[in-house]
């Protein structure tokens, strides 16, 4: 007899254990929400910052090459022309292709072009020359796609020489076109 009531309470027992063990707390739902808010926002937060740093970091890694790329050009920015030419030669194609490259690469980017020439002339003409010399370079990166916008010419003459000597190598290095950035 004792067994059979002992049988009866652990049956009457065991569907209100199932039953507690099934039921749901309305305070403990309510924090699991927020819990699961909380990570969502916590991982959507961290997900933002990453982005943030990856764009930043490529941003620095794309103005560190435009640096190099900049400080390359302005190591060849010289074109030099033959005696009474203002006609850019094939050998400095190269030199202008690059410029012209960055430059349409870089719209906010302008440059000068100073012309320059030798002593030997008046030195009415030989300004002419030097604008000669800094519009045919002007002209080669226009029909290359650089925007007029961002070129400008000055012609210095003779007033500016690279090196004030009377040999003729002074004279090549003299006559020049020089693109500053």
């Amino acid at each position: 007899m004792r067994l059979n009531r002992t049988l009866k309470n652990v049956v009457i027992a065991l569907p209100l254990l199932a039953l507690a063990a099934c039921s749901s707390n309305d305070n403990s739902d309510e924090q699991s929400n927020i819990d699961t808010n909380a990570n969502t926002e916590l991982t959507q937060q961290v997900t933002e910052d990453s982005v943030q740093v990856t764009a930043a970091k490529r941003a620095a890694e794309i103005e560190e090459q435009k640096r190099q790329e900049l400080a390359k050009l302005r190591s060849e920015h010289i074109i030099y022309f033959d005696f009474d030419v203002s006609n850019v030669s094939d050998q400095f194609t190269g030199v202008l292709d690059a410029h012209a490259e960055f430059l349409n690469a870089n719209l906010d980017v302008k440059v000068l072009i100073e012309g320059h020439a030798d002593e030997r002339g008046t030195p009415e003409y030989n300004i002419a020359l030097g604008e000669r010399r800094a519009k045919a370079v002007e002209t080669y990166l226009e029909n290359l796609g650089v925007d007029s916008e961002q070129l400008s010419v000055v012609s210095y003459g003779e007033e500016k020489p690279m090196v004030k000597d009377r040999s003729e190598g002074a004279f090549a290095k003299n006559r020049r076109a020089v693109i500053v950035y």
